[in-house]
């Protein structure tokens, strides 16, 4: 990819962030108002009603349950963000994948990109919450970028199969949907693998091959356990392992369909 590319990618990507809110009174502060109503949401619901401290600390976890809690929606939230917005990459932009002369592939990169600007303010608002809570600024925290870009390599392959798909198949979209909403409770988000004792304790292998779980534990360990990405050397492996596979069936998905997109659009 060349500078030129590099260039047009920052600006739709502006455009497209700006695009989506404009008209609205709020403008982009609606992309915040949601994940901050679902995080609060959350939090009262599991720490207030049903008391999940309690079941922190019965996994081994010493920590404010809203930190942890937040430290897992928001890569949770930049992931379901980027793979609904690179989804409809090529629906949205119809009208540049007729042009003969642009190179489409770069529009699910564009939406992607645009999902980052929210994901800034959340890593902003989780380093102050970090600070509120009192617990020490240490080099652990550095790994969060290291995440956050392992959560758009993941995103990326997957909104090119996705984005290609649903040129033909509209119904991915409520499908995609289903798909998050049960992802949610399969990564873990909301509850911790500790809590996996006894005849469950053997799923925890499981689980832990999903590629989000890697991130949103990232995440965790870095702001709360403090450990280092490369204490786990085999889960590094599968991780990028997947993401590439990801990346070459997407591309493998995309060149295949290409061809018949304005017949569609």
């Amino acid at each position: 990819m060349n500078k030129k590319q590099r260039q047009l990618i920052g600006k739709l990507a502006v455009n497209d962030f700006k695009a989506r809110y404009s008209g609205s009174y709020l403008g982009f502060i609606w992309a915040l108002v949601q994940p901050v109503i679902t995080v609060a949401l959350y939090y009262f619901v599991f720490e207030v009603v049903f008391k999940n401290r309690s079941q922190l600390l019965a996994s081994g976890i010493e920590a404010p349950y809203v930190l942890w809690l937040t430290a897992g929606l928001v890569p949770w939230f930049f992931f379901s963000e980027m793979l609904m917005q690179g989804m409809q990459a090529f629906l949205q932009y119809h009208y540049l994948v007729k042009k003969v002369v642009f190179e489409i592939r770069i529009l699910p990169l564009v939406k992607l990109c645009a999902a980052c600007f929210v994901h800034i303010f959340f890593l902003c608002i989780l380093f102050i919450m970090y600070c509120v809570y009192g617990q020490p600024l240490d080099p652990y925290l550095l790994q969060l970028p290291y995440y956050s870009l392992c959560m758009f390599a993941l995103a990326l392959g997957l909104s090119y199969i996705n984005s290609a798909i649903v040129v033909f198949f509209r119904d991915m979209t409520q499908l995609i949907n289903i798909l998050l909403q049960i992802g949610m409770w399969a990564t873990p988000i909301l509850w911790d693998l500790g809590l996996l004792k006894g005849k469950w304790e053997g799923l925890r292998f499981i689980f832990r091959l999903n590629p989000v779980y890697y991130v949103v534990q990232g995440y965790r360990e870095a702001l709360i356990d403090k450990r280092w990405f490369w204490e786990d050397g085999w889960i590094n492996l599968y991780f990028w392992g997947v993401c590439i596979l990801l990346y070459l069936l997407g591309r493998l998905i995309f060149k295949r369909l290409k061809p018949h997109f304005a017949d569609v659009l």
